[in-house]
């Protein structure tokens, strides 16, 4: 299980690594995992600013469907492109390559509530 040092977690299985103000947001290697082949990723959220928790977008996988939630506060400033023809991306390269937006964090203080990757490995129940 990749559980990166460097990044943050939220509990809906979201990593984001900050820059500055802004805020890059992906599915973990473990979320990818359990929602397994990843066949369409939608993501319609583009210039909206949205409060933590909102729904973003989704995540179309062989057998099911999955929201993705806004980590943090913010403005949704670029999607990744890519996964539109790959989405399979976000199965192979989780942390690097399949990232699915960039977030204009309104909110820094939201941070702080956010998982490292101890946190995260004793949510999912990871050694």
């Amino acid at each position: 299980m990749n559980v990166p040092q460097e990044l943050k977690y939220s509990k809906d299985h979201e990593w984001i690594r900050i820059e500055d103000n802004i805020a890059y947001v992906g599915i973990t290697d473990f979320a990818q995992g359990e929602l397994g082949d990843i066949v369409y990723v939608e993501l319609e959220s583009l210039d909206e600013e949205l409060s933590e928790g909102e729904v973003m977008g989704s995540i179309e996988a062989v057998k099911t469907v999955s929201d993705i939630f806004m980590p943090l506060s913010g403005t949704v400033i670029e999607i990744n492109e890519t996964l539109e023809s790959n989405p399979e991306t976000v199965n192979t390269d989780p942390y690097n390559e399949g990232w699915l937006a960039k977030i204009e964090i309104s909110n820094p203080d939201e941070i702080n509530v956010l998982l490292n990757a101890n946190g995260y490995k004793e949510l999912i129940g990871a050694e």
